[in-house]
């Protein structure tokens, strides 16, 4: 195709088109469950290249679906510039202004590196692979959103491309529309090529696992409850069964606390009313180590997920623990709350739902697939009426649209911004407003 060929001079860096060798390898996405089509694949050397890719696709009449990792790929690019943004991974921490400035392809992992030897952190998830731009263009649920807040919250500017390729750096004053819409409302407005946001102190991270085999699961699951319940915002937990290959159901608790280890450990006593565990793993760790908490995996690998925010815990033990974990991997539920409900003027506003489900089975086979779908659909059921209307951008999945994300206002207000920002549609994002 003569329009596609005429990439590879408008840019520095890399550019792969069907039938090139590592054509199929570079569109691929993290998430390896994902067929992701494309038109072209651009690794863009610098924002430079961001700015002439959007330029290129708007006079050719194409769209461009910007990606870091592609963690939360829709396979929603068969028509589009798959925009690798990989390159753009510059990290600076100015310990003394307690900020970051991050470009559009900088994991978590590396700014956690870089902010904790100065007794500061990210607003990061559990993944030190996950990329800090897509994370928080979806709001980013952090290990310390019940401290905290949305990651989106601690943006204090963005710098990006514009649907006609036109650079810019947006702030609260500079362009508040574009401002809000990118703090939580998604990519689909305009490309951002790099990230600035406030960091927040961690003198102190105590965390770590404590797992027991699945018959403990019912007392863990109520002290769960009770710690949860009595949780300072510092402390956070996650509930999880789990059933790897060929190894028996575990019940296990995640644990991050902001301070001392006699503190946290004395927070999470209550634990030892489920027995001895057969792994404990809490400590005091550097910030830099936050994602060996849960260890997920940092090579692509294919997953299934489904999420979705609980009123409470209600009906919680009968939904999940009358039935093997099998076909899932794993069944979690999160403690939200703190800072979480409190006032944000994102897309999503505050979170309000005390806890949230997140599922997770690897789809080896169709049958498989098809199984784990099953299982998940059969847990929302069992849970009736704890099951929230909404969920947050970064937590939808296969099927599911911005609908289920945002209120009718407010989805209005994100798909207006779109109308006049990107009336032709240069920019597509894993899950398009209009």
């Amino acid at each position: 195709m003569p329009k596609l060929t005429a990439l590879r001079t408008a840019v520095e860096g890399r550019v792969l088109l069907p039938g090139d060798d590592g054509f199929d390898a570079a569109r691929r996405p993290w998430n390896l469950a994902v067929d992701q089509p494309a038109a072209a694949v651009v690794e863009a050397a610098h924002a430079a290249d961001v700015a002439a890719v959007v330029r290129f696709a708007a006079a050719a009449g194409l769209a461009v679906a910007p990606q870091p990792t592609g963690h939360g790929a829709t396979g929603n690019t068969g028509d589009a510039i798959l925009l690798r943004t990989g390159r753009l991974d510059q990290v600076h921490v100015d310990a003394a202004a307690r900020t970051a400035r991050v470009g559009a392809g900088a994991t978590w992992g590396a700014v956690q590196a870089a902010a904790g030897p100065r007794g500061l952190t990210g607003l990061a998830g559990s993944s030190p692979v996950v990329g800090v731009t897509g994370y928080t263009l979806g709001g980013g649920m952090s290990w310390f959103g019940r401290a905290f807040g949305w990651a989106a919250d601690s943006v204090t500017a963005f710098d990006v491309v514009d649907a006609a390729g036109v650079p810019a750096k947006v702030t609260a004053d500079s362009d508040a529309e574009l401002f809000w819409a990118l703090r939580g409302g998604g990519g689909d407005v305009a490309v951002v090529t790099a990230v600035e946001f406030r960091l927040h102190p961690a003198p102190v991270l105590y965390g770590g696992r404590m797992l027991w085999p699945a018959d403990r699961a019912p007392r863990v699951l109520a002290a769960f409850r009770d710690v949860a319940w009595e949780a300072p915002r510092e402390l956070t937990l996650w509930f999880e069964l789990m059933r790897f290959p060929g190894g028996p159901p575990l019940v296990a608790v995640d644990v991050t606390y902001l301070g001392d280890a006699a503190t946290g450990a004395a927070l999470t006593k209550p634990f030892a009313d489920a027995g001895p565990p057969m792994g404990d793993s809490r400590a005091v760790l550097p910030v830099a180590d936050l994602g060996s908490i849960t260890a997920e995996p940092v090579d692509p690998s294919p997953g299934l997920s489904f999420s979705a925010l609980l009123h409470d815990l209600d009906g919680v033990a009968g939904a999940l623990l009358d039935r093997p974990v099998d076909p899932l991997l794993a069944i979690q539920v999160r403690q939200l709350g703190g800072a979480f409900a409190g006032p944000s003027d994102s897309p999503f506003g505050p979170l309000t739902e005390p806890y949230s489900l997140y599922t997770l089975g690897i789809p080896a086979t169709p049958e498989r697939a098809a199984a784990i779908r099953e299982r998940q659909r059969e847990i929302v059921a069992a849970l009736g009426p704890a099951v929230a209307g909404r969920k947050p951008l970064t937590a939808l999945s296969g099927g599911e649209s911005v609908g289920d994300a945002f209120a009718p206002g407010v989805l209005a207000r994100l798909r207006e911004v779109k109308r006049r920002r990107d009336p032709a549609g240069v920019l597509r994002s894993n899950y398009p407003v209009a």
